[in-house]
């Protein structure tokens, strides 16, 4: 089991690097600190997604607790002010913090032992708390203040004269609404006693807001207070919810939602890694209406609901690339095989002039095409699927349409310059755009740009190419699946004739317009040899792999960058120039441990290797964000978490491999603390 002990928690700026997540499977979340500080924006305990999965809205951002024992008060609460001011320092009380099917705290103070338990309820905008009162000499008064945001999830909040300062308190509930047109806000507290005092309290500031160099202070609002007595013995659930709450247990919501995440787990009881893994990626699949024609229809009935995969959290929303690479580890490695079909179906109704969506935009606006990646991932993705369900009916007669038509429009042309040249290689690019993964945009500066060949879009239309023809021969088209493959072996060939770099006996990363080669060291030529078809074998394939561990490999992802590049950053973080200018020079990437264990056992079959590199990575697991894969990492070591405490890909890149070759060597995760360096605002 995941856990901290009091030595971490009662270390302000050791704990607050160390995060908690809870989601609802419509885009929604509960999140902050192991101690409860809020130290981002995007922190809170009940973030909705009013339309799922997008136009998340934080509602209530804290529930601070207070121990009343006598003329005695006891604050378990942790807030960071201004001036470096913590008030009140809450943490003191925290004996320990653990994760298993959801984040648990234990705290102690003056002869009382409570038990606090957070939860979101599955397909709702409910957060429940349960508290348990594990001993207590004599009976207290727990006193709860609401501390609400009502804004957009990326936007702050200030103390301002609009806000609707009237509440209700009926049948154990306080019931708010803030603002005209906003969600309302239940908090049901049975037993509960409620005193109105509304008022603004000030100044919150958030330390990872600060490091990002963006706006870091927030006001919060207060109605009043709740308070209930409670003894030794004594469970009390607390309901945070956008629905009206009467009749509910919460301690029967959080029981339903264990049970519903034990089953996700069916069959994988023996390994703690995998477990936590699984339920991780359980945190990313959520639902999405079926698009049509680039609209999101509305919800009418259950025909209509369609899957999706949440990038990362807390700011991404669903994106075509990271849910493609994503949907193998995410579904097919967790027998989640009817998310994949919906998955799989949603995005073949949004394909437009040949094109996946890079992203999906809230608020109604269309999505994005700004992609050339995304949509050949979608090859491997359907690949994938097929090969594990055998479902041919669906993939032949709903999906090969689809696919027929990305080709002809990529073969003809479509946006942003993206065609067959006449190499038969894949050329992308236009001047201010930015198309592969490797996608930072600073303006108009695209950082790096790969205008023409990039040496993974080879890789994967040499896979969307072969993987066509083979669906075409399955479908009895065998004089189409000839043409195809043709194509497929003139592409390869031309590949074997730029791309090899003889002088650094690697591949180049890009080959621009003129024929002019990049010969940056980048992690992306390792999909040459990493996807199902393979561009380079024999020794250049060993060679790239050699290279690559050299240069790029660390134990929690690899490098976008080798240190002794002109263009490498050592550190990733500052204002939003700083990050976006060094996302791509040297930041390290966990989902790229896929690609690299993928090499490790098709070119050598080395086993050992890969079982070792999941062993480097387990202890990540326990940093961070507990239970999860972070997006990026400092280049250098100790190669701190950053981005996204919680990114779909790495944690579904890693699952993919475990389950794909075997790979636990253990039972139990290494959980074995790092020396990290504190957050500096």
């Amino acid at each position: 089991m995941l856990q901290k002990d009091k030595s971490t928690l009662q270390n302000f700026s050791e704990a607050i690097q160390h995060e908690w997540i809870e989601t609802n499977g419509l885009g929604g979340w509960a999140s902050s600190s192991i101690i409860g500080c809020n130290t981002r924006r995007y922190h809170g305990l009940l973030i909705a997604a009013i339309k799922p999965p997008v136009e998340r809205t934080a509602l209530v951002s804290k529930l601070d607790e207070t121990i009343v024992i006598n003329d005695s008060r006891y604050e378990l609460g942790i807030n960071k002010y201004p001036g470096n001011t913590i008030h009140p320092v809450g943490n003191q009380y925290l004996n320990n913090f653990s994760k298993e099917f959801f984040p648990e705290w234990i705290y102690e103070v003056n002869g009382i032992k409570i038990k606090k338990t957070i939860g979101m309820i599955h397909g709702e905008n409910t957060t429940v708390i349960q508290y348990e009162v594990i001993k207590a000499v004599k009976d207290f008064t727990l006193e709860l203040l609401p501390l609400l945001s009502v804004r957009g999830y990326h936007s702050m909040m200030h103390a301002n004269d609009a806000v609707n300062q009237h509440a209700e308190f009926v049948n154990d509930t306080l019931k708010t609404t803030l603002y005209n047109g906003t969600p309302e806000i239940y908090i049901h507290v049975p037993g509960g006693h409620y005193q109105h005092h509304p008022n603004w309290f000030l100044h919150f500031t958030y330390a990872v807001e600060q490091y990002r160099g963006l706006d870091f202070e927030e006001d919060l609002f207060n109605p009043g207070h709740i308070s209930v007595e409670l003894k030794k013995g004594d469970t009390i659930g607390i309901i945070l919810s956008t629905d009206e709450p009467s009749g509910r247990n919460a301690m029967n919501l959080l029981q339903q939602e264990k049970e519903r995440r034990e089953k996700l787990l069916k069959g994988h009881e023996a390994d703690e890694t995998i477990q936590q893994l699984i339920l991780a990626a359980d945190q990313f699949i959520v639902r999405r209406y079926i698009l049509s024609s680039g609209s999101q229809v509305s919800p009418t009935g259950g025909d209509l609901e369609g899957a999706t995969v949440i990038a990362g959290y807390h700011w991404f929303t669903d994106w075509g690339r990271d849910t493609m690479i994503s949907l193998p580890g995410l579904c097919l490695g967790t027998g989640r095989y009817a998310d994949a079909k919906k998955i799989i179906a949603a995005f073949a109704s949004s394909v437009s002039m040949g094109m996946l969506p890079n992203r999906f935009q809230d608020n109604n606006e269309p999505p994005e095409y700004n992609n050339v990646d995304g949509t050949l991932w979608y090859f491997i993705a359907i690949q994938k699927y097929l090969a594990v369900t055998g479902d041919e009916t669906f993939v032949l007669n709903e999906i090969l349409p689809v696919l027929k038509e990305i080709i002809d429009w990529h073969f003809r042309g479509t946006r942003y310059n993206i065609h067959v040249d006449e190499d038969g290689l894949l050329y992308a690019g236009e001047t201010g755009q930015q198309l592969t993964w490797m996608d930072a945009r600073i303006g108009t500066w695209v950082v790096t740009p790969r205008m023409g060949k990039p040496v993974e879009i080879q890789a994967l239309w040499y896979n969307a190419l072969k993987i066509f023809a083979e669906l075409l021969r399955m479908n009895n088209q065998l004089k189409d699946a000839i043409l195809v493959e043709f194509s497929a072996v003139k592409a390869k060939e031309s590949f074997e004739k730029l791309f090899w770099y003889a002088e650094g006996n690697y591949l180049y990363d890009v080959i621009d317009e003129n024929s002019k080669p990049d010969a940056s060291l980048r992690p992306n030529q390792l999909f040459a040899i990493s996807l199902p078809y393979t561009l380079v074998e024999g020794d250049k394939a060993q060679a790239v792999l050699k290279i690559v561990e050299e240069k790029l490999y660390t134990p929690v992802g690899l490098r976008s960058l080798p240190p002794e590049d002109v263009h490498y950053v050592h550190q990733y973080g500052g204002d939003t120039w700083h990050r976006d200018s060094s996302y791509h020079e040297g930041t390290v990437w966990s989902w790229l441990l896929g690609p690299y264990v993928d090499a490790l056992m098709k070119v050598k079959n080395q086993r050992s290797k890969a079982v070792q590199v999941i062993e480097n990575f387990k202890f990540h697991l326990n940093e961070g964000g507990i239970g999860t894969v972070s997006e990026i990492f400092d280049a250098d070591a100790p190669h701190h978490p950053r981005g996204c405490m919680a990114q779909a890909w790495g944690v579904a890149e890693i699952l993919r491999v475990i389950k794909d070759y075997g790979l636990i060597k253990g039972k139990q995760l290494n959980s074995k603390k790092k020396n990290l360096p504190a957050m500096t605002a």
